[in-house]
């Protein structure tokens, strides 16, 4: 019996965890396959930003090309149909769909959806004034993640890189809101004050010797002018820019680092799982990144180090070196 449909529905759980954990990945599904693809229709997979997949969409063949595809789809925000194959199985490729060619031995086919889940942003509102209450509320209405904190309970454990801080404490311990906020380097950290109010603030956070580049990431006075206003209407033009920004990308994290070099002369992988310590290359016949370890087929060639997702990918090279070296270099 075909235990695929089991797995698919186990990967829809996990989904659903992430989602409520703030955690952003793709999920890949098998829409249609070609005998002897070891991928089934219906097979579901889960691939998280640093590349890590869980469940199972296929071979050796098919997995990089889904985790570079994912990763790029989480990147542009885009889903995308790929088919999986070789050229001659298949006519006029329709538009819309991205082509993939397998460099693997097998005859076998795949078609799937990958789609980027991205986390519903996390407001934290610092404050306890009513105002601060209903905008946390309008953000839950919306389907954010709300979270009001009191300052004095306020920990870095409350936010991640995605947090979006906003400082209604309106004269009640401002200035040490503001500190804890801009330290805890958030993706956005807004003040819920007058310009001039704002600027003696971040002026007494500067004499106390909190970073100026830290400083000017703060957003004062926070929200959309809409002259003078209610507390209520306050918390609905503060949402209404950070819905803006939001639209805009302004709210995205500071983009992840990543090393573009295919050689790579010293590997030193983690297997442990440490990923921040891990080393990896480009596949220069696909394109996806790998681990510059023993596991990656190493290749050595004119002195220089390469390493490959699969046995058909380093066949590849090492028949025409020179083309791919020339087309990734």
């Amino acid at each position: 019996m075909n235990s695929q449909p089991a797995d698919g529905w186990r990967m829809i759980e996990m989904a659903s965890d992430l989602a409520r954990q703030g955690v952003e990945f793709a999920l890949a599904t098998v829409v249609w396959r070609q005998a002897p693809s070891s991928g089934h229709q219906g097979a579901r997979a889960i691939i998280t930003a640093d590349g890590q997949m869980h469940g199972w969409i296929g071979g050796a063949c098919a997995e990089p090309v889904v985790i570079r595809e994912a990763q790029r789809a989480m990147e542009d925000r885009v889903p995308r149909l790929i088919l999986l194959g070789n050229p001659d199985q298949f006519g006029e490729i329709p538009d819309g769909m991205t082509f993939v060619q397998m460099s693997c031995q097998s005859e076998g086919a795949l078609q799937l959806y990958v789609e980027p889940v991205l986390p519903s942003p996390h407001l934290v509102v610092l404050g306890r004034s009513p105002m601060a209450a209903t905008l946390a509320e309008l953000a839950a209405g919306v389907g954010w993640r709300a979270d009001l904190v009191d300052v004095p309970d306020f920990k870095t454990a409350h936010v991640g890189n995605r947090s979006v801080v906003v400082v209604a404490t309106q004269g009640h311990g401002d200035e040490e809101a503001v500190e804890q906020a801009v330290t805890a380097r958030t993706a956005f950290v807004g003040l819920v004050a007058s310009r001039k109010r704002g600027e003696a603030i971040l002026g007494y956070l500067a004499d106390r010797g909190v970073p100026q580049e830290l400083l000017d990431q703060v957003r004062v006075p926070v929200g959309i002018d809409l002259g003078h206003t209610s507390h209520p209407e306050i918390a609905v033009s503060v949402l209404a820019e950070l819905v803006e920004l939001r639209a805009k990308g302004a709210l995205d994290p500071q983009p992840r680092g990543e090393s573009h070099a295919a050689p790579v002369e010293h590997h030193h992988a983690d297997h442990e799982h440490d990923h921040s310590e891990a080393v990896t290359a480009v596949d220069l016949v696909c394109g996806m990144t790998v681990p510059a370890d023993e596991t990656s087929r190493p290749l050595e060639y004119e002195g220089q180090t390469y390493y490959f997702c699969c046995p058909g990918c380093r066949t590849a090279f090492e028949k025409e070196p020179t083309a791919y070296l020339t087309v990734r270099g």
